[in-house]
């Protein structure tokens, strides 16, 4: 849940370049103007087994008091004048990173029917705009949803579209305050008009039926933001929408989805550990649901059909998962049949179905290949790649019927690049690899995949960059190193031009593959969860050493980051090792673990007690705050910090670190800079559009650039 979250890049440096402003010149003096001090209001927290907290911040999360929004404010204000003597770097970074982008650009178009669907940009606009062509890319182009038209005047905008199985209607869904609820239009391609009516207060999550009339589409709880009911809408009716299930477990959350054979709806629910599926007809809108297998703790499987048949990954009886197939009419696990069986050091990340071939995602030590299975044969092919860190999957694959498969692929040195792979002839050709102006050369920079040796003797991969002209391995160079470290979610080395930016200073940057990722199998994230949590940090931790002891680091000059549940990496690590750190960044950081997860009124509690671990229960409840960064705050030194919130995140709720901060500053020993910034139009993924998040960005890399020395 607390997923897809931020990606980040960064990093600076000495290096001939800087002559006149080397990274070891002091930071410029700051003013000295007191940081906002928030009110202490003591508030008992006990819990069910009976143990008590006091919090006195606890009155922050009065969204509508008008106190709360002034304390924000005032944080926001101190971070403007803490910062103002950083205005030129941050504008000078804006404008690097910015130039670098082709603001007029397209994606490549993908085949879907009749028709060509691709996004592109126009110059100085920040969203995207929703195009197709039929028959061929030769055809007139026909304007589905124009975002900046609809985005226009609005601090906050998301879109995405779901087309019609006739291709003649398109469902626009809109979100703008950035709490992901969204608005659900619907846009007839004929006629270039809306249709009347709305479908209000969605996740965004939608599937259409075969009739082409019919949406299903899932709703979330408004307080707690748990997407629990599936609901069903036929377009022109007045009528009230049908409710078509409703997820009553607490610790569930459920979504729609078509397969890729169109002939079925699943109905999923799933949490952190476990999920399961049932099906609908899409051919026929009063069809039941029928139900594939039931839910079992610890198990978890996604579903897709062709055929007569359905397709499943699963971990059931396999930690890094195995593929079966299962005929339509006895879904059941009793009838499922190995296709792929479980393998002990492959982890199988993914899948999907052709006509005449499957393709296998198959993850190893973090690196992924493609394997091909031709289904009359058996025979194999594999889609290798070349570099030590990179990432690659398959992409958008629509079309059953065809030889070709599309993949992506790129590395920390290698920009996103998209490709056409044919299965029989075995040859690819490159459609296009995404431009990146103001001179980039790939041969400029390095990458290495080291291997650092965590306390308990497990084995924790890194993935590291840097430009070489820059790059001394004398431990003079500083280092911003980031994780995630949860739900599975695996990082790869990926690339980003904003990036760039910090390794021309002279920055390393490095991701720590720590547990509770999945680079590493099935194993690494439940090493990494519940009972195993300290496990992410300490690895980080570990890393950390390993990059100062092998001078990729200078031991002053070590930075951390991370956002949403790698923020609260980043508040354990503030706590147990601040003198490590030259600086932190935590964005939209998880951080007031107890205290969220005994609310069961709001989002991030009952559907994640499987990975952090359910408070109601002693045991679990006095590891969790053991580690819980709010809660383990204490009178001592901590690094200088940089904390970002939203105050409409729907996932991290922005009291978690504004009270984080309050706690801080009334308990931290030094002198070290402590910054909050609330964005208070945006969520949890920070500012919309391509060009307002580069401020973003450019405000974390002045941070860290101006506590080295670099003011250029």
């Amino acid at each position: 849940m607390i997923q897809n979250i931020l990606k980040v890049y960064l990093f600076l440096g000495l290096v001939a370049l800087l002559a006149a402003c080397s990274p070891g010149k002091e930071t410029a003096k700051r003013p000295d103007v007191k940081p906002p001090v928030a009110r202490k209001v003591p508030f008992e927290l006990v819990a069910k087994h009976g143990h008590k907290r006091i919090d006195d911040y606890y009155w922050l999360k009065e969204r509508e008091d008008s106190s709360v929004i002034n304390y924000l404010t005032a944080e926001n204000k101190y971070l403007d004048t803490m910062t103002a003597h950083t205005k030129a770097l941050r504008e000078k970074l804006y404008t690097e990173m910015k130039s670098r982008i082709k603001e007029k650009d397209e994606s490549v178009p993908y085949k879907d029917g009749e028709y060509y669907y691709y996004t592109r940009f126009e110059e100085g606009y920040d969203y995207a705009i929703y195009c197709r062509k039929k028959g061929s890319l030769e055809a007139a182009e026909e304007i589905i949803a124009n975002g900046n038209e609809l985005g226009k005047n609005q601090k906050y905008f998301n879109l995405f579209i779901e087309h019609s199985p006739k291709h003649d209607l398109v469902a626009l869904c809109i979100d703008t305050i950035g709490r992901r609820f969204y608005t659900i239009k619907v846009k007839n391609m004929t006629t270039g008009q809306m249709l009347p009516g709305k479908i209000g207060n969605t996740t965004g999550n939608l599937a259409w039926a075969n009739d082409n009339q019919t949406i299903y589409f899932s709703k979330q709880d408004p307080t707690s933001l748990r997407s629990n009911q599936v609901h069903r809408h036929t377009l022109g009716t007045k009528a009230n929408d049908k409710l078509i299930y409703e997820e009553k477990d607490q610790t569930l959350s459920c979504y729609v989805n078509n397969t890729k054979s169109h002939k079925y709806i699943l109905v999923n629910s799933g949490r952190t550990d476990a999920s399961f599926s049932q099906f609908l007809d899409a051919d026929n809108i009063d069809s039941k649901l029928t139900m594939i297998e039931p839910l079992q703790n610890d198990i978890e499987y996604r579903v897709d059909h062709a055929g007569d048949k359905f397709y499943i990954r699963t971990n059931l009886t396999a930690k890094n998962y195995r593929l079966v197939e299962t005929p339509v009419t006895k879904p059941g696990k009793e009838n499922w049949k190995d296709i792929i069986p479980h393998r002990e050091n492959i982890f199988l990340r993914g899948f999907e179905l052709f006509k005449n071939y499957l393709a296998a995602e198959d993850e190893s030590e973090g690196l992924t290949k493609i394997r091909l299975i031709k289904w009359s044969d058996k025979s194999e092919s594999t889609i290798d790649f070349g570099e030590p860190a990179y990432v690659a999957g398959i992409d958008n694959n629509p079309e059953l019927n065809t030889t070709l498969i599309r993949y992506n692929y790129q590395s920390m040195t290698t920009p996103p690049s998209t490709y056409d792979y044919n299965m029989e002839t075995r040859e690819k050709k490159l459609l296009k690899q995404r431009e990146v102006l103001g001179g980039f050369n790939a041969s400029n920079y390095q990458t290495e995949r080291v291997m650092a040796t965590a306390r308990d003797g497990a084995k924790i991969p890194l993935s590291i960059v840097y430009r070489k002209d820059k790059f001394k391995k004398d431990a003079t160079n500083p280092c911003l190193e980031y994780a995630y470290g949860s739900y599975g979610s695996s990082t790869y080395a990926t690339f980003s031009s904003n990036r760039l930016s910090l390794l021309d200073r002279g920055f390393v940057y490095a991701i720590a593959h720590v547990r509770g990722g999945q680079e590493m199998g099935g194993q690494w994230h439940a090493d990494g969860k519940m009972m195993k949590k300290k496990n992410t940090f300490n690895d980080f931790i570990d890393c950390s050493e390993y990059l100062i002891a092998n001078k990729y680091s200078a031991k002053d000059k070590l930075f951390a980051y991370g956002g949403s549940a790698g923020g609260l990496l980043m508040g354990a690590i503030t706590n147990m090792r601040p003198e490590l750190y030259k600086g932190i960044i935590a964005g939209v950081p998880f951080v007031d673990v107890i205290s969220t997860m005994m609310d069961e009124t709001i989002p991030l509690t009952t559907f994640e007690w499987r990975e952090w671990g359910n408070p109601n229960i002693q045991e679990q409840y006095e590891y969790m705050l053991s580690y819980s960064p709010y809660d383990q705050v204490e009178r001592k030194n901590y690094p200088n910090l940089l904390v970002t919130t939203g105050l409409h995140d729907s996932q991290v709720q922005y009291w978690e670190p504004a009270k984080w901060v309050a706690k801080l500053r009334d308990m931290k020993t030094d002198d070290n800079v402590l910054l909050l910034y609330t964005n208070m139009d945006a969520g949890h993924g920070g500012s919309s559009g391509r060009f307002r998040a580069i401020k973003d960005e450019a405000r974390r890399q002045a941070f860290m650039l101006d506590l080295v020395g670099i003011k250029e």
